[in-house]
């Protein structure tokens, strides 16, 4: 049934308004696609986040004037539609490459992308690039590989600085020798004890006074037991 004028122009209207945000598209063909699968074509599409339409030549070149994909909808010939999506290109190349390769009824004819038409190859091309998504995760990661390192290091340096004193003052590095194993030497603190001990006695050979002879000489005396 042939459309009326108004109805004609309604549908440009509301094609015009769902591309308008667009930013890319592309634009295939097909013969004897079924309804079943054209219904799974067009829920292949809005999961990758873009609309689907069987378009007529005349109504999809007015409703892409002025809009990003407007190169791309001038001069179509045969049957043809369009998957446009003003989210991610490389989601939606990528949900109708795989569709299509199970799907021989449907080809490509070309895509756009902001503005630039594409041909099949680069279409190709397009869906083998990363998405947005994996693109963003990669980005994030070279962001935050280098200081998850400097953090790595920073700890380990921490650790290791922490094993080398704990290894001087066991090996006496800090202020004294070696502290004994089994071979008969002398710790730091038994060496201060030594010299506080030895500070207030004599040299050995010096005179000793007077007093000192007499407390002795009196130790001797009264060492020997007393006659009654």
């Amino acid at each position: 049934m042939a459309l009326s004028r108004s109805q004609k122009s309604d549908k440009v209207k509301k094609l015009a308004g769902e591309l308008e945000t667009s930013t890319s598209a592309i634009i295939g063909t097909f013969t004897g696609l079924t309804a079943s699968k054209d219904f799974d074509l067009r829920k292949t599409v809005r999961a990758a986040g873009g609309s689907y339409h069987v378009v007529k030549n005349k109504l999809a070149a007015k409703s892409a004037e002025g809009t990003k994909i407007e190169e791309a909808l001038k001069g179509l010939k045969g049957v043809n539609s369009v998957a446009y999506t003003s989210g991610d290109p490389v989601a939606l190349a990528k949900a109708l490459s795989t569709w299509v390769k199970d799907n021989s009824e449907f080809t490509f004819k070309l895509g756009i992308v902001d503005g630039k038409v594409i041909n099949v190859q680069e279409i190709g091309d397009l869906a083998s690039m990363p998405g947005k998504e994996e693109l963003f995760s990669k980005l994030l990661f070279l962001i935050n590989a280098p200081a998850q390192r400097l953090a790595t290091v920073i700890n380990a340096t921490g650790r290791d600085l922490a094993v080398v004193i704990n290894q001087g003052v066991e090996k006496g590095k800090f202020g004294g020798s070696a502290p004994t194993g089994g071979d008969g030497g002398s710790s730091p603190v038994a060496e201060a004890h030594v010299e506080e001990a030895s500070a207030g006695e004599q040299p050995s050979g010096a005179a000793q006074p007077e007093n000192a002879t007499a407390s002795q000489s009196g130790e001797a005396a009264t060492s020997e037991p007393v006659e009654g």
